[in-house]
């Protein structure tokens, strides 16, 4: 048996210290409120009916025993109990104040009040959305840019895809795939663009950039999950044996993606930019792709944007078969019509 006169003091015990910072009412009441809702200071202030000082001090205390969080949004500070994150003698702590809290008048009058602050925040956003409908988009853009909502839905690619950009030119499209995919194989026929997208592309490292032509693609047989062809189609002399090729590449289940200019009379394209085709009518576009062997195909007109001095844009989208499905894929060089 040990000598208690020769034993060295143990630490204090950290459940009596949070004991301690629960010791107060007003504290116990802040901590239901941020149980349920992430809340400012006046927010809390409004809902206790406390000042300013008070309500802060108690914060503190709160903040300083482990009990919150707190971040700064604007120039408000947000704080929050995360009771998720709380060790198993806090939580149980918790749990005991929290069903002595519930009992407590004072209580249900905070969640009154906690609903009715809630209520003025949804009318604050609604007001503002009343009054900013007709500027909504060009704040948006004025704030974020043009088509920012745009790129983020990449997101939606499986990430341990490998796309390929076929006919990448300097590789803006690769370079917005390539973070939302596992690797991305980026294909062109010529050395100057492949050279401008090597250095737009410099540390990326899930960019593969091959040299070679659409119709006879530098990609193996089902290396591609998905594939695009954007604003390229109309350059290859046979886009029928362009979209074939890229159904030989893509694995079954594998989907394309084509985006090209609509059917249009602008002949100075042909000269200027050395355009093989003067645009598409989508029909004829899905036309090729069910030849060679594609499910599904459909096209969708693109919004134009009214500063854009081209053509309008149109995207269409089919499927290679999966395995099994019966899926036949022709070879169609020499066959566009």
């Amino acid at each position: 048996m040990k000598n208690l006169d020769t034993m060295t003091p143990s630490a204090p015990d950290a459940v009596f210290e949070r004991m301690t910072v629960l010791s107060d009412p007003t504290r116990g009441r802040i901590l239901q409120l941020l149980a349920e809702q992430e809340l400012s200071v006046s927010e809390l202030c409004a809902v206790l009916q406390q000042p300013q000082s008070t309500v802060s001090r108690h914060l503190k205390v709160l903040s300083d025993g482990g009990w919150l969080t707190s971040w700064r949004e604007g120039t408000s500070h947000l704080y929050r109990l995360p009771d998720d994150q709380l060790d198993a003698a806090a939580s149980e702590l918790w749990q005991l104040v929290r069903r002595q809290a519930a009992g407590q008048p004072a209580f249900h009058q905070d969640r009154a009040r906690l609903a009715e602050v809630l209520h003025e925040r949804r009318a604050r956003s609604r007001e503002f959305f009343a009054s900013t409908a007709g500027e909504w988009d060009r704040l948006r853009e004025e704030l974020f840019g043009a088509g920012a909502e745009l790129a983020p839905l990449l997101g939606l690619l499986d990430p341990s895809w490998t796309v390929g950009d076929l006919g990448c030119g300097t590789g803006r499209t690769a370079r917005a795939l390539a973070p939302f995919v596992a690797r991305v194989v980026a294909v062109d026929e010529s050395a100057q663009m492949l050279a401008a997208a090597r250095q737009r592309l410099e540390g990326v490292g899930n960019v593969e950039l091959r040299q070679g032509t659409l119709e006879e693609l530098p990609v193996a047989a089902g290396e591609l999950s998905a594939a695009v062809l954007v604003l390229v189609l109309h350059h290859v002399p046979d886009p029928a044996a362009a979209l074939a090729e890229a159904a030989r590449a893509l694995a079954p289940g594998g989907r394309l993606l084509v985006v090209d200019m609509l059917a249009h009379d602008r002949q100075r394209f042909r000269q200027e930019m050395g355009h093989q085709w003067l645009g598409f009518e989508p029909e004829r576009v899905e036309g090729w792709l069910a030849a060679a062997g594609f499910t599904g195909a459909r096209s969708v007109a693109l919004p134009p944007d009214p500063r854009a001095l081209g053509p309008a844009l149109f995207a269409a989208c089919a499927a290679r078969p999966a395995a099994g499905a019966g899926g036949r894929r022709m070879a169609l060089a020499g066959t566009a019509g």
